[in-house]
């Protein structure tokens, strides 16, 4: 367990449940020496933990008799947000969620109220949140390590695979994101010498490296993945004139359908598509005009799905 927090955590639940532990016993549940073991317990007596060691044969580490951490409460409104993050939970792409969340519903379960208790329980049992769209990753250990050191500001070295093959490469971590059904680390790649967006489910190894990094003041992770998803090169670049003020039509064009700057004709919308059928089905959602400036091919499909709509008949 390589995180001090978690083990101290860990630590104490494990105190809590099963009273007397050998020293042994508790590092090997921890996966932590004997030596760790120490520092972690007087760090949890300096945070006013009070922990007993009993010496002997049969001694070890309990926590003072009498003594509890004190209970949480929980309002309505925070058992539902907490219900419904733990269903959300489920289906991040996270190997490990599923019993995690299990875990942490019955503990919840346990020491809410009644009332609460059934409330949590009833969305539990009848809420599902679609929010997966690809295979889950392998496990949670990239998760873990790249958030890590992206609040630590910490580099590290990652081995990559892609379609073609495996890299290694130092990375300045800055952000994590989900979207679209993936996890992504958003970051300063040292072989490309250049911003970089990477999957996490691609990531075979993470190990953190001797060296630090300075994150951009007020970085936004999910603006650099639309910015770039929309200028990924595809089959067609397509530039299109929308008639409208660009304020309005950022309520009908999604981040990363392409990028918007205002014209004096009004919009101005430029995307990378693979098919220009679907190109041309989302142009013909929006409640404005348009012009098409390239490529001449997109108006063809325009005008074919016209007239497939006008061909539509009312029954009788």
């Amino acid at each position: 367990m390589a995180h001090s927090s978690h083990r101290l955590l860990a630590m104490l639940e494990v105190l809590q449940t099963q009273g007397l532990v050998s020293g042994s016993e508790l590092a090997r549940r921890l996966d932590i020496d004997v030596r760790t073991l120490r520092r972690d317990i007087a760090r949890l007596e300096e945070m006013g933990i009070p922990i007993t060691a009993e010496r002997g044969r049969d001694g070890g580490y309990r926590l003072m008799h009498g003594f509890k951490l004190p209970p949480m409460m929980f309002t309505n409104e925070e058992a539902l947000a907490l219900s419904l993050g733990l269903q959300a939970a489920r289906s991040l792409g996270l190997a490990q969620a599923a019993p995690a969340v299990s875990s942490a519903q019955a503990k919840l379960e346990r020491v809410l109220p009644d009332m609460l208790r059934h409330q949590l329980r009833a969305v539990a049992e009848t809420v599902t949140l679609d929010l997966t769209r690809a295979p889950a990753v392998q496990d949670n250990a990239a998760l873990v390590a790249l958030s890590t050191a992206a609040q630590l500001q910490q580099r590290v070295q990652i081995k990559y695979q892609t379609d073609a093959a495996i890299t290694e490469r130092q990375f300045d971590p800055y952000s994590l994101a989900w979207r679209d059904g993936r996890w992504y680390a958003v970051g300063y790649c040292h072989l490309r010498c250049e911003m970089r967006s990477f999957r996490l489910d691609r990531m075979l190894a993470v190990r953190p490296v001797p060296a630090s990094f300075l994150r951009p003041e007020g970085f936004d992770v999910l603006a650099f993945l639309n910015h770039a998803m929309a200028v990924l090169p595809r089959g067609f670049a397509v530039e299109v004139i929308l008639h409208a003020p660009l304020e309005d039509t950022r309520k009908y064009v999604y981040a990363d359908l392409g990028i918007l700057e205002s014209t004096p004709e009004g919009t101005r919308l430029r995307s990378q598509v693979d098919t220009l059928s679907w190109m041309a089905r989302q142009l013909a959602q929006m409640p404005y005009a348009f012009t098409v400036v390239s490529p001449p091919e997109l108006v063809a499909e325009i005008h074919q799905l016209a007239e497939r709509l006008l061909q539509v008949k009312a029954p009788g």
